[in-house]
């Protein structure tokens, strides 16, 4: 029987198989195999777990190897599989060789604890032999299963993380007794059963489907219905909803910028189940998947501080640990008070929404997160927030309303496919509701399923020509407003890109001379000075 654990690095992290050899000599316990303090130490966890277990422990000479040998061991997971590695030793002191898959193991078919299918096992103990969770555990059991591994043994707590990847047999432990007497038994080991709160087509019962699209229930407090006027900004979100583009608002304190945008995670459907796998391990490896779900179903709506560093925006540490946009993967990164932000975490962004991933290296490794997210910004056209407004007397100098929107570099804003002037006015008018804005999101994103299968947003150059073909009349209207708003090729591409998703709302065909004009009014912006 082959034990292996996992040992999370980056995004990728390794297996690491676990062997004891029991040698004659002074009673001690050597481990070999690069392993960082916290492994080191469940030498001793271990030791105290197997004899408060019951179990006695072998009094000969121990020699513990973790291998590959140059791989940096981390974590606290490696003290389960390193006891049950080691009560193994002592039943089978000549254990014969175990290097090929057994499938033959089964309950009806005992055979020596020294044989069997490979098992990956994760799991920190207490020193009364309890398990503790552990991070990572999604990650883990998706490697182990790529490789050919089907059963493992996991903390309770971690189970159902665990059993959410497909063809795994799961095993939840509580302590070190149910963990050894469970490799015995290969009835113990489940995989994932049928969830009363989950449909027939993998999603949540009270999903609410449109159009073949299924979006979560609306939480109170999330209806734009509750929001009077914005109506330029809504379209803006309805239309980045759609086609996954990236918007920047901007308008004077208080007029409602943030708390529209807050709302936009209720105009995004779930997330399809391997969009959901992606997710899930992403969070499953930065400790942050919550006790009480075992995947990740919903789009992330990350809003972080303007205090945060590079290495919290874009990951990194000791262990390479995901940072926000990798969090947002998938989802959304919401950057509220934009300008406030230190000007290379800006800078930073400008290679992740390109390519949708971010490669981090550190002492000679390294690992490439995915980071596929659309960004939402919203800030004061100023400093004081008051420049182009009608009401208010701006008191800044040009310079330095100049200077602040130099944060905001030429390359960045390039990649903002809508910018959004707010005013700050009251309207009595109600907005659409969130059911009202969903229909033509659930019309378009069904449109671009079974087009091309991703968001409008990330089309190609070439997609771009096979997709969004234009008439004469478009093509002479994109060229005279990208001559008179001096837009870059990108600039150009964007916006055919966004009149493209306009289009697919109103579940037209072509794109219509009116669909390119509204595109070029988000994204032009005389009215500041940039």
């Amino acid at each position: 029987m082959k034990i292996y654990s996992f040992s999370p690095f980056g995004y990728e992290g390794s297996l690491v198989a676990v062997e004891v050899d029991l040698r004659r000599g002074i009673p001690a316990i050597d481990m070999v195999g690069l392993a960082d303090s916290a492994v080191k130490e469940s030498r001793e966890r271990m030791k105290s777990a197997i004899r408060n277990s019951g179990y006695e422990f072998p009094p000969e000479r121990i020699l513990i190897s973790l291998s590959p040998a140059d791989l940096k061991k981390e974590g606290a997971g490696f003290d389960l599989p390193i006891a049950i590695a080691v009560l193994i030793a002592k039943n089978n002191s000549d254990p014969e060789s175990n290097d090929d898959f057994n499938q033959n193991c089964s309950p009806t078919n005992p055979q020596p604890k020294n044989s069997g299918p490979s098992l990956l096992i994760l799991g920190e103990l207490e020193l009364n032999g309890k398990v503790r969770p552990v991070r990572g555990v999604h990650a883990a059991v998706t490697t182990a299963k790529y490789t050919g591994i089907n059963y493992c043994i996991v903390p309770t707590a971690n189970a159902s993380e665990a059993r959410e990847v497909s063809g795994m047999k799961v095993f939840g432990a509580d302590n070190l007794n149910q963990a050894f007497e469970a490799l015995n038994n290969l009835e113990l080991f489940t995989e994932k059963s049928s969830s009363p709160n989950i449909a027939l087509n993998g999603f949540p019962k009270e999903a609410i489907e449109i159009n073949g699209i299924f979006f979560p229930p609306v939480e109170p407090g999330f209806d734009f219905a509750d929001i009077k006027g914005q109506e330029n900004l809504i379209r803006a979100l309805q239309i980045a909803a759609a086609g996954g583009h990236n918007v920047l608002s901007y308008g004077a304190p208080g007029c409602g910028k943030t708390l529209s945008m807050q709302r936009f995670s209720s105009l995004l459907p779930y997330l399809s189940q391997e969009k959901s796998q992606s997710v899930t391990r992403i969070y499953s490896l930065a400790g942050l998947l919550p006790s009480d779900t075992s995947i990740i179903n919903r789009p992330p709506f990350r809003m972080p501080h303007q205090t945060a560093t590079i290495e919290g925006i874009c990951g990194g540490g000791q262990r390479l640990n995901p940072g926000e946009i990798s969090l947002a993967h998938n989802g959304v990164l919401f950057l509220d008070e934009a300008a406030e932000f230190k000007t290379s975490v800006l800078q930073m962004l400008r290679v992740p929404l390109e390519s949708g991933q971010i490669t981090l290296s550190r002492a000679g490794r390294s690992t490439t997160f995915p980071a596929k997210f659309q960004l939402l910004m919203a800030t004061n056209p100023c400093p004081c927030g008051n420049f182009g407004s009608k009401e208010k007397i701006c008191l800044c100098s040009a310079r330095s309303v100049e200077q602040y929107w130099k944060k905001f570099s030429g390359p960045l804003l390039d990649r903002i496919e809508m910018r959004v002037r707010v005013e700050n006015k009251i309207d009595d008018a109600p907005s659409k509701s969130t059911d009202e804005l969903r229909k033509e999101i659930a019309s378009a994103l069904k449109i671009q399923k079974f087009r091309q299968g991703f968001y409008n947003a990330e089309m190609t150059p070439a997609e771009i020509v096979e997709y969004c073909s234009l008439d004469s009349q478009c093509e002479n209207y994109m060229e005279k407003a990208a001559e008179k708003f001096q837009f870059s090729p990108r600039g150009v591409a964007g916006c055919i890109k966004v009149a493209r998703t306009i289009a697919d709302m109103e579940e037209m065909e072509n794109i219509s001379i009116n669909h390119l004009r509204e595109a070029v009014e988000l994204r032009q912006t005389e009215d500041i000075m940039i």
